[in-house]
């Protein structure tokens, strides 16, 4: 059996032992973490490093964990709705004059927040996600695919440069300068949007899918997915260093599973936790109030969105490309989150699911 690091509350036996039947399958590693109150009752990790598994998986190792980034950027824009300094239902043309082109003056900041507004493609060279005012001004300059707020399709990397420019017009700031000194500095958090290089020893990279190469490319998990000239994301991009020092707001944030779980613990707990108070309670239920409830025609499936939050029942979260997770239950204080560098294809992945089974099979002795 796989051997299993950090700590856990003996009533939460089942969420290490999940992870190891990970490892154990053939996973090369992971970490898993549940936060109940804002406390940690498990922190785990397990497994190696790299593809070659020749370095272990360690306390401080951390991972890409692509579209879980969403969360992070969704809840720095709670903050500035929190504080009055952003309004969801303004034009986003109010704070980001330029963005009016093409027909999208109408677009409203909330439709950014939950993949309605029509913009779900990158389809510039990936090299243009690395530079950031190149990236900003191609969306600004692009014609929405359908009349916004009438559909939804997934806006997998575009959203961050959308929201995190509106963020920046607003502040002055990028989004991973306002996340750092606002959120995971003040919690202690160690989750990254732009990676500095001092920080390079401590990844973990991504290693494909069983049978695949580093040129394996991002895909739509459903059926009933819109062909897309989208621009592929591969694998070998996601590892580059190009990518880890670049701010992708939607799909290039670095973190361990304590980490997030420790970030998003703050919509589980009314906006404090640690004695750290970042939003109000109201600035967090804002994350689930329903913006969309229906099928989304890029990922090809059903999907409701509350702002910048995936809603499944009364929990909210998102999960990202190659398997990682976050998963937050305000109605029991719960905030779980996975990562790990081992890739799965989409349709036959529910890693990040069980584990969130696992978690609250622990909580119901908690409760008891």
């Amino acid at each position: 059996m796989a051997d299993i690091q950090g700590s856990y509350d003996e009533l939460f036996t089942a969420v290490p032992a999940a992870l190891a039947g990970l490892i154990d399958d053939g996973d090369v590693g992971g970490a898993v973490a549940v936060f109940v109150d804002g406390k940690p009752v498990v922190d785990v990790w397990a497994g190696f490093a790299d593809a070659g598994r020749t370095r272990a998986w360690e306390r401080d190792t951390i991972v890409n964990v692509f579209s879980v980034t969403k969360t992070m950027t969704a809840l720095c824009a709670l903050v500035l709705i929190d504080r009055g300094e952003l309004d969801p239902d303004a034009p986003v043309a109010r704070y980001w004059p330029e963005f009016a082109a093409a027909g999208k003056q109408n677009v409203l900041v909330g439709q950014l927040l939950s993949h309605t507004a029509g913009l779900p493609d990158w389809e510039g060279p990936v090299e243009e996600l690395y530079d950031w005012t190149t990236a900003t001004a191609r969306l600004a300059g692009q014609a929405p695919q359908w009349e916004p707020g009438t559909a939804a399709g997934y806006h997998s990397l575009t959203q961050g440069f959308l929201v995190g420019e509106v963020l920046r017009r607003i502040t002055g700031r990028s989004v991973g300068e306002f996340f750092a000194a606002e959120v995971a500095g003040p919690l202690g958090a160690d989750f990254h949007i732009g990676l500095g290089p001092e920080h390079d020893p401590r990844v973990a990279l991504t290693v494909p899918p069983p049978g695949r190469d580093e040129d394996y490319t991002a895909s739509a998990p459903g059926r009933d997915a819109t062909p897309t000239t989208a621009t592929a994301l591969r694998v070998r991009d996601g590892n580059s260093i190009a990518w880890r020092r670049a701010q992708i707001p939607a799909a290039g944030g670095y973190g361990n599973a304590r980490s997030v779980a420790l970030v998003q613990s703050l919509l589980a707990c009314g906006g404090t936790v640690g004695g750290v108070r970042v939003l109000s309670p109201e600035g967090c239920e804002r994350a689930r109030e329903l913006q969309f409830d229906g099928e989304d025609r890029v990922l090809g499936m059903s999907a409701r969105y509350g702002l910048g939050y995936g809603l499944f029942g009364s929990a909210l979260g998102w999960g990202g490309w190659g398997g990682a997770l976050v998963w937050v239950d305000p109605d029991e204080r719960l905030a779980m989150a996975y990562v790990t560098n081992q890739m799965r294809e989409p349709a036959a992945d529910n890693r990040g699911i069980e584990l969130v089974m696992a978690a609250q099979d622990g909580l119901k002795g908690l409760r008891a």
